[in-house]
């Protein structure tokens, strides 16, 4: 295991940024759906903008939609790609297990596929694991690393989750109640006044069907205690200050990276991206901006 380094920056934000348009003000008529050929098979993204690359990685069973009022809000300065981490979406479903290795490689064939040799990666949740996998593996390529409500998974965790139930797995009814089950699990993390957002991550965990519980899963096999020490890029690690599942394990990250920085999004849990998009945004925005400068 690497031993751990110390911190060059460790700055907190609060965000309630109000300076950026909403996203029901912002045509999104220049983003455009893509498909590349990759090892892996097809790879499904969402391109718009130019500038440096930024790789938008979402959730667990979420699939690039989660980033569709992100997007907008960071393509006049980068080029923005939401793809979608194969298994989910319209991405190609790997028959092998499932994990969080395999999942950065797909991040890297894609890349590969569009010719783009550094890139940002910004990462929600599953997406944020994964792109630490990808800055680890890959620190050459890895510009900047945003982690969004990333959990610290080290030995301790991975035994206490280990007994817990499933977040998305309900076993399948002939009447179809099993949908409502998994509405019922998944409602308490979103706010009870935007069922709009629950409807969009049902649509994608639909999608999946029996195999859409492998995102989390393969989220608490990764031996993370082992890897992050390898991230040599500047890092943001941001969270809902309602994210009761990764908060507590902020200091936990910023405490194993090299180059840290905390923004904390107020009003907003688990359902950040997609819940306050103009928040995340410009933290983003501000972070690879600056990012770039120092560059």
């Amino acid at each position: 295991m690497s031993s751990t380094p110390s911190l060059q920056t460790s700055a907190i934000v609060v965000s309630a940024n109000n300076d950026i348009p909403s996203p029901s003000d912002i045509q999104r008529s220049h983003m455009r759906k893509h498909y590349a050929d990759t090892s892996f098979g097809q790879i499904h993204y969402v391109e718009s903008g130019t500038g440096d690359p930024i790789f938008l990685l979402h959730q667990t069973p979420r699939s690039s939609d989660e980033y569709r009022d992100v997007i907008p809000l960071l393509d006049n300065n980068f080029r923005a790609i939401a793809m979608d981490t194969l298994g989910f979406g319209s991405s190609a479903v790997p028959t092998e297990p499932w994990t969080i290795e395999l999942f950065a490689a797909g991040v890297l064939a894609l890349a590969n596929s569009l010719g783009i040799e550094k890139f940002h990666i910004v990462g929600h949740h599953t997406g944020g694991v994964i792109g630490m996998e990808v800055a680890a593996s890959t620190p050459q390529a890895v510009l900047s690393l945003t982690l969004s409500g990333v959990p610290y998974v080290d030995a301790t965790r991975r035994e206490r989750i280990a007994p817990r139930p499933t977040i998305d797995g309900v076993p399948t009814s002939t009447d179809g109640s099993h949908f409502a089950k998994l509405w019922r699990k998944r409602a308490p993390f979103y706010p009870s006044d935007r069922t709009d957002l629950l409807d969009r991550l049902f649509v994608d965990a639909v999608k999946i069907g029996d195999r859409v519980e492998e995102g989390h899963q393969a989220v608490n096999s990764y031996v993370m205690e082992d890897r992050i020490g390898l991230v040599t890029a500047p890092t943001l690690v941001i969270c809902g200050e309602l994210d009761e599942f990764s908060l507590p394990d902020v200091p936990k990250l910023t405490e194993h990276l090299i180059d840290s920085r905390i923004s904390i999004i107020k009003g907003t849990g688990v359902p950040s991206v997609d819940h306050k998009p103009e928040d995340f945004a410009h933290e983003v925005r501000e972070f690879v901006s600056s990012v770039c400068t120092r560059a």
